[in-house]
């Protein structure tokens, strides 16, 4: 059984060895768990750009809890008002790579995000995306109580994390099997007709990006252990105040099995986005990828 020591260890060696090495000029083998095919671009930016609507737009010092290499440069506008950005993570080979992207406006600091080495009230925004579903299920709770800690009276948090077996996912992955299917005959039915000059090109292309990303094996990875959001709400309830909203409904399977160019994908992309903005404690809490927003009350400023 892996101790909490060796967890730690693991996604250390991981994200040093293997997670934050750049496999091109600027993508890292960790973005492989993403879907970052052209079709769902504008939808996975808006997703990302959500972030700034929850906390101060401007400040003195913004964390950064799990930096990594502060990798998509929709993160770097988290921060881009304030006057440095602490980025903070388990792995020295991320603090490298962020060091790349920040320069001077960033401070980079080697931490656990359960014990951080960080004063009380130290900062007027933070963020924690993707981080927390790599530490241990008993040191979940005392990562929200860290950040809260860290952070300054009057002001909020935003953490980003995913459910283990989200709901939607899992009433959804019936559909998501039989897509794939519908896409593997209809891929057969059209390869069958013969195309010529520059159609076949595009249509080549096209459906070249479609059989990668429905061939396309896993990434291996390291430690994760997610939690429900029942198990988030009784850990938090009574000591801070939060809410949970959605960050993104979908997971990156079912991106990959359902959204496709050439079956409107955008479209649809932009669909979900807009029902993600009507309801977005609902989709919080059933979908795939709950944003936390944590708000420290200003009369805790004694």
């Amino acid at each position: 059984m892996m101790t909490k020591e060796d967890s730690k260890k693991d996604v250390k060696e991981f994200f040093n060895q293997v997670g934050w090495k750049l496999i091109d000029q600027s993508l890292y083998q960790n973005a492989q768990f993403e879907d970052l095919r052209p079709v769902s671009k504008e939808y996975i930016h808006r997703c990302h750009m959500r972030v700034n609507k929850h906390f101060s737009p401007k400040g003195r010092f913004f964390l950064d809890a799990g930096s990594g290499p502060v990798q998509y440069p929709e993160y770097l506008t988290y921060s881009e008002n304030y006057h440095a950005r602490v980025c903070m993570d388990i792995s020295i080979v991320a603090l490298q790579e962020a060091r790349k992207r920040l320069g001077d406006h960033g401070r980079y600091v080697v931490g656990d995000i359960a014990h951080l080495p960080f004063k009380s009230d130290a900062f007027d925004g933070i963020v924690s995306l993707h981080t927390i579903h790599h530490v241990p299920m008993e040191d979940k709770l005392p990562a929200y109580e860290e950040l809260y800690r860290t952070l300054t009276p009057g002001n909020s948090m935003v953490v980003v994390n995913g459910w283990t077996k989200a709901p939607l996912m899992t009433r959804l992955s019936p559909f998501m099997d039989f897509m794939k299917r519908l896409r593997a005959w209809w891929l057969r039915k059209v390869k069958k007709q013969p195309l010529k000059g520059a159609e076949a090109s595009d249509k080549t292309a096209e459906l070249s990006e479609a059989s990668e990303a429905e061939t396309r094996k896993p990434p291996e990875g390291t430690y994760v252990q997610k939690m429900t959001a029942a198990w988030l709400i009784q850990a938090l309830e009574g000591r801070m105040d939060y809410e949970i909203l959605v960050w993104r409904s979908v997971s990156v399977r079912f991106l990959r099995s359902v959204i496709y160019p050439d079956w409107g994908g955008r479209f649809w992309l932009k669909v979900l986005f807009l029902l993600e903005e009507i309801f977005p404690r609902l989709l919080g809490r059933i979908g795939q990828y709950p944003l936390v927003v944590v708000n420290k009350p200003a009369e805790e400023n004694k």
